[in-house]
Formats: structure tokens, sequence, C-alpha cells
């Protein structure tokens, strides 16, 4: 006779949610915004159904939308102008500038929404590369001085918590002192310390113009700086170097391939994990969605709900509106 039945404690939907161990909700979501210049624009990313790139106006209406659905956090990118981008970044760190005019905007309407805005030189660099580039070299120390300066702009407009992406050496003790030293001691970083130089990005550079250029004298990959997808031991030195530096919460990019990294490093730490739901895993998704392949609605939440029960405490999606809605449905 069996005495010890684990269906038993599958046998309805109540028993079943009564000892669900993880539970997905609209806390857990950042929603990854593309900003572009003008008033009432707006741009749909043919790959990446339902994401648009939006001018300010429409980006704070879609921020308070998003916060009426339980989206609370947001994290920016911008599409920069041609004629505004250069090899130092400056326009980054710009008062004036379309990140700094769209933090101001958002805290202004939405004072609740927590604002991340990314902090990386590729959406401004002539090269789109993350650094600034000498003799077709990436400069890490340099450009660790340009991103301190553009995550002071960024506080200075109003950000909660900055995100470097760039995976330069030693950044986020860069950063961390410079907002020491300007008085935002409250504002927090969160760290893209396990980035891996991956295939799964191509939608969003796409999105804003930021893959590294093919016809220069430069590196043609960000292999120099972001992670081998070969390893994962290293992805530890790199979470354990930036908590030292002063790192706030940890990302690991990207998400669904990279389950066995989040995992880990949950195992190893006790600061709050980040996970990005990256462009390629989206479009994915929704491709085979439109196809019939996927049921849309139950892939997402089960998508999502695989990096909290992996350890993730923060997921960067672009379901994240949409994961709303059906969450609250």
């Amino acid at each position: 006779m069996i005495h010890s039945r684990n269906r038993r404690l599958r046998v309805n939907e109540s028993i079943r949610s009564l000892v669900r161990e993880n539970i997905l909700t609209t806390d857990d979501f950042v929603m990854p915004i593309f900003v572009m210049e003008g008033e009432n624009q707006q741009e749909a990313i043919p790959s990446m159904p339902g994401i648009f790139r939006r001018s300010i106006d429409l980006t704070v209406k879609e921020c308070k939308e998003l916060f009426s659905l339980g989206v609370k956090s947001v994290n920016l990118y911008m599409k920069v102008s041609e004629h505004l981008k250069d090899n130092t970044g400056k326009e980054a760190w710009n008062k004036d500038g379309l990140m700094q005019q769209t933090i101001k905007a958002i805290k202004d309407a939405v004072p609740a929404m927590v604002v991340m805005p990314d902090v990386a030189l590729d959406p401004y660099s002539i090269y789109g590369h993350d650094g600034i580039i000498e003799n077709g070299k990436i400069l890490n120390d340099a450009t660790n001085d340009a991103l301190a300066r553009m995550s002071v702009s960024h506080a200075e407009a109003g950000a909660d918590i900055v995100a470097p992406s760039d995976m330069m050496d030693g950044r986020v003790l860069a950063i961390r002192e410079a907002l020491e030293e300007s008085g935002f001691s409250d504002v927090g970083i969160l760290s893209y310390s396990a980035k891996y130089a991956s295939s799964f990005y191509g939608p969003f550079r796409s999105a804003l113009d930021s893959a590294p250029k093919e016809d220069m004298e430069i590196p043609k990959d960000k292999k120099t700086y972001q992670m081998d997808f070969h390893n994962s031991r290293e992805a530890l030195n790199e979470v354990y170097k930036d908590i030292d530096e002063g790192a706030d919460i940890i990302m690991i990019k990207p998400g669904l391939p990279y389950l066995d990294i989040v995992s880990k490093v949950r195992e190893a730490i006790d600061l709050p994990i980040a996970v990005y739901n990256v462009s390629g895993e989206y479009a994915m998704v929704k491709a085979a969605a439109q196809n019939g392949w996927l049921d849309n609605d139950k892939t997402i939440i089960e998508s999502l709900t695989c990096f909290k029960r992996a350890g993730a405490d923060l997921i960067f999606t672009y379901f994240a509106k949409e994961a709303a809605m059906i969450l609250n449905r």
C-alpha cells in the first residue's frame, strides 16, 4: 500500500495554490522603456511586437498606466539623435538631455514610480560600444569616469537607482564614490554584474541603433568586456567584486537561457537579484504565439515565474504591462 502520495497536494487549484512555493506579482516587474525625441510621437519596433519608442509626453502617459496596473518600476533607454553621438559620450550627462528630461517628467507625474535609468555609453557612441575607444580598444578607466558623470547627472534629475550595464571593471566603485561625493548617498546602484555577450540582444540593439558599427576599425562585438557565455564560475567573481564596490542589487542578463546562473548566484549572496528577460526572449515568445504555436498568456506567466523559482527578486521584462493585465484579471 502506498502511504505517501505527492498527488494529494495537486488535487485541485485551491490545494495547489495553498502549497505553491513561488508567487508572481506585479511588484516583481521592471518595465524597460524606449524614449525618442519629439512630441506626441510613437514608433513601433518591428522585432518586438507591442513595444514602442515614445516621446517624453507619451512615455509619461505610459508610466501612469503602468503604475495603475501595479508596475512600479521603469528602466529607461534613449534613442539618441545621430548628431549628438561622439566618442566621449558627453551627451549622456547633459543636464538638459533627453534622459534627464525624461527622468524629471516621470518623477513629476508619478512621484512613487521607481526610475532606473540605464548607464552605458553605447546609445551615445558613434561606434555603438559601451566605452570610449582609442586605437581600436575600449578604454576601461576613462569610460568609468564618463559613467560616473552620467550617473550623477541621472541622480540630479531625480533617478532613484542607476543601472550601469556596461561591464567595465571597477565602474561600480567609481559610480558609488561619485554619488557619495555629490550628496546622493540614497541613490542605489543596480549593477549588471553578470552580463553575457549574447545573441539574444538583437531586437534591443535595433530599437536603439546601438549595435557596434561594422565598417570601422574597432571590435565588431562586445566580447572583450561582456562575459563569455561558456562560463559559469566567472559570474560569481563578477558579482563578488560589484558587491565589494557598493552595488545594492545584482543583475544577471540574459534571463531564460541563464537560469543556472541566477540559481548559482542566489545560493551565494543575500543581496536582491535582478534578471533581465531580454528582447530576444520576448521576440521568440511573441513570434511563436502569433503563429499559434504557443499560448501567449500562459507562456508569459510560466516564463516569468521561472525567474522567481530560480531565485530572482526583480524581473526586467518587456512583458511587464501585459503580464500585469493577465495577473490583474
